[in-house]
């Protein structure tokens, strides 16, 4: 029988804590970042709400252990 294979797309979006909490970018942030090549648009409290990384949601674990071979 051959091996899963990780879902390359998968790998890319998700990293995985020492703890087994599967986590992701928070959603929002790619348009109207604070760039210096490009104009701001949104306020600085809706970046630093936007920083860093969230839990998926319970209802999104399954798949997106299956699709990370855990």
């Amino acid at each position: 029988m051959a091996k899963n294979k990780t879902h390359s797309g998968a790998k890319k979006r998700f990293k995985v804590t020492g703890s087994g909490k599967i986590m992701r970018l928070q959603a929002g942030r790619k348009s109207g970042a604070a760039f210096a090549s490009a104009p701001t648009t949104g306020s600085r409290k809706k970046h630093r709400r936007n920083a860093g990384m969230v839990e998926i949601e319970k209802s999104d674990l399954k798949r997106a252990k299956k699709m990370l071979g855990i």
